[in-house]
């Protein structure tokens, strides 16, 4: 991969609010509604603020094991007609769209650098990420390159967290899966940057500038970005009843 990079996306949420031409501001509707699946954000300060309060809705309560409850953003988003199989990242065979969503193609690279410059509030209880999916228009396109993935309960505050990246193949043949989650001496509640670098021969994965892991073979069509909070209400420890977690983004970059 050539050094030399040339910027074709950025965002950095300077504007009242989200960007409509590149964000849907749902988790996955097709599964559940746009009405359900509500992003709770606000931005402000040129940042996105996602956040999981403690009155947002389960996702697919009935379907969904465990329960999670979801505030995210994605760059695309389609899917089939009402009782369809066609859809995005669904859960478990044989599921059928609930509600069928319009076609938004915001921003969907197949190869280059993505970048975000973030920082967190977690408890065990909850996590975020950014990840890249295939739109699954072809249905065996369905790979994943995950950027940056952190749960609370691997986090030690102000010291270190594993940060989970690398690809899950789901059901694209020619995608293998290979992640990890090595544990680094960041501090999640303040600012970094993590990044993935990927063509159709190998991803590299990068944290402020350092290369952590590489992985080859990723996905080599095009992807939209999925960012999110989740919060799992089952993790509760009885003392957290009022903790919400939040994703903070100051920008997110796209280079070829």
């Amino acid at each position: 991969m050539s050094d030399e990079r040339v910027l074709v996306f950025e965002d950095h949420f300077d504007a009242p609010g989200l960007d409509a031409s590149t964000w849907v501001p749902h988790y996955l509707p097709a599964w559940s509604s746009r009405a359900e699946t509500a992003a709770s954000y606000e931005v402000r300060d040129s940042c996105l603020h996602l956040r999981v309060p403690v009155d947002h809705p389960v996702w697919c309560a009935d379907e969904h094991t465990p329960p999670i409850r979801v505030s995210g953003i994605q760059s695309a988003s389609w899917s089939g007609p009402v009782g369809s199989t066609q859809g995005q990242q669904r859960f478990r065979e044989g599921q059928t769209v609930r509600e069928e969503q319009p076609e938004h193609l915001g921003w969907t690279p197949d190869h280059g650098w993505v970048e975000l410059r973030a920082r967190a509030v977690v408890t065990p209880r909850s996590m975020v990420a950014l990840w890249m999916v295939g739109l699954e228009q072809v249905p065996e396109q369905s790979g994943e390159i995950c950027v940056v993935e952190m749960f609370g309960d691997a986090v030690e505050p102000g010291v270190s967290a594993a940060v989970g990246m690398g690809l899950h193949a789901f059901r694209d043949p020619a995608v293998a899966e290979d992640f990890a989650a090595p544990r680094l001496p960041i501090d999640l509640s303040a600012w970094h940057t993590y990044a993935v670098r990927w063509d159709a021969e190998r991803a590299d994965f990068h944290v402020d500038g350092r290369l952590v892991r590489s992985c080859p073979r990723p996905p080599a069509y095009p992807l939209q970005l999925m960012l999110a909070v989740f919060d799992f209400p089952e993790k509760s420890d009885g003392h957290d009843v009022g903790a919400v977690p939040e994703l903070v983004v100051d920008w997110v970059r796209g280079y070829e």
